[in-house]
């Protein structure tokens, strides 16, 4: 079948590079796609990821038998559901479904109305009382817009002018645009984080490898957080005694929630978790799958990720078995000067051959193809996923691939996986 990938993204980038190892997957179109999607996807950045309207006429136009959506804007912009009324097979929760993301008040409300752990929390729209209610709790405090904010609207203020600052920021100063008007101030969670994913069909929930994410954008986890910096799966905190109480506590009732809701979830579930003294507790849920979490779990899936998908938008996921390889991935995530503030774009990259030739996977987040080059194109520019046997030997890999890769003021993190490794 004919399959087209919305998004273009180092998350993207792997889905592709998943999907196209399919016996299903005959041709692969995505939009807009990326430099490094075009060996295996015709790539056409002609039409707006938000478009809902045009999006279904390709669909239709190239045969498609299946959409396999990325990004967390279009699912909330309801592209699932225009897919599904032109009786087009998607991968990806309905507009009402993807509000589990789309809105941090609506996740946290969930939360408290059905039990699911998470740290206790405020929701508001006028910046006065938020400060008030700062000055109440002390700090630290954790300051998130309740909107999208492209993974940096979360704020982890150590001390109470940080807090107040940022309620500035968000609310005052409209850092995040409109995704600001309402914030979330939450509890500050002792505990190690966890990424945990999980394929389900509104029933069926299959959880993935445990991963870990490094948000900060400098190394020891300090600076200010970004999209992420890097990953690793599987993560040791994950052990299955905790990937057990994650689908008991947080990921079977969140379903049956949205079930009981009228907002019934398909697709790819995202719950970022908090393992505390107490128990696993939720940081946040995202609709979709998780970048750059994605660029190490889809290399340790052993199964037919079509063939999921489509169980996925059938109903059908208690038919499939879905297993995954022995070893580890780790992906260290190249980004330009500046980022996650401003940075320049248009810097010619060298070096991605020579990575690929040495056994990484790389995967292209923010590039762009011009005069024969591949340049910088975005903020976090390159994921380099190593694959081996255990974590400290793809750690190797993949810090021996970045060091083949060369493009102006590049930066990275240079302890991903640490707390794998300090075990």
């Amino acid at each position: 079948m004919n399959i087209l990938i919305i998004g273009g993204g180092g998350r993207e980038h792997a889905l592709l590079w998943k999907i196209a190892q399919s016996p299903l997957a005959d041709k692969c179109y995505a939009i807009p796609g990326n430099p490094g999607m075009e060996a295996l996807a015709v790539c056409d950045a002609s039409i707006s990821i938000e478009d809902n309207e045009a999006l279904v006429a390709y669909a239709k136009e190239k045969g498609i038998g299946l959409v396999v959506v990325g990004p967390e804007v279009p699912l909330t912009n309801g592209v699932a559901d225009a897919f599904e009324a032109a009786g087009i097979p998607v991968f990806g929760p309905s507009k009402s479904a993807a509000e589990i993301e789309g809105s941090k008040a609506f996740s946290k409300n969930l939360m408290a109305k059905y039990d699911i752990p998470t740290a206790k929390y405020a929701v508001f729209t006028d910046g006065e009382e938020a400060r008030t209610y700062i000055r109440k709790e002390g700090a630290p405090i954790v300051i998130k817009a309740d909107g999208l904010a492209a993974g940096k609207g979360v704020i982890v203020a150590m001390t109470e002018r940080e807090a107040l600052d940022a309620i500035g920021d968000i609310m005052d100063d409209k850092s995040f645009g409109t995704a600001g008007s309402r914030v979330v101030v939450e509890e500050f969670m002792e505990g190690e984080e966890m990424s945990l994913l999980a394929f389900t069909d509104g029933e069926t929930i299959i959880p993935m490898v445990p991963s870990q994410d490094h948000k900060r954008a400098l190394d020891g986890d300090r600076g200010p957080n970004t999209g992420g910096m890097g990953t690793y799966a599987p993560a040791p905190v994950g052990t299955a005694d905790i990937v057990q109480e994650a689908y008991e506590k947080v990921l079977r009732p969140t379903v049956d929630a949205m079930k009981a809701e009228g907002r019934p979830y398909k697709g790819c579930l995202y719950a970022g978790l908090m393992v505390t003294e107490t128990g696993v507790k939720v940081v946040e849920f995202n609709c979709r799958f998780g970048d750059p979490e994605t660029q190490v779990v889809l290399p340790l899936l052993d199964s037919d990720l079509v063939k999921i998908m489509l169980a996925c938008d059938k109903g059908t996921l208690s038919e499939e078995s879905v297993a995954w390889k022995d070893g580890a991935a780790v992906c260290v995530v190249m980004a330009a000067g500046g980022y996650p503030g401003s940075y320049d774009k248009g810097d010619v990259i060298t070096g991605i051959e020579e990575s690929e030739h040495a056994g990484c996977l790389v995967f292209h987040a923010g590039t762009k193809a011009a005069d024969g080059s591949v340049v910088t194109n975005g903020g976090r520019v390159l994921g380099v996923v190593g694959e081996a046997e255990d974590i400290r030997s793809a750690v190797k890999k993949a810090y021996d691939g970045v060091e083949k890769i060369h493009f102006k003021d590049a930066f990275y993190r240079k302890d991903i996986a640490h707390r794998a490794l300090n075990r």
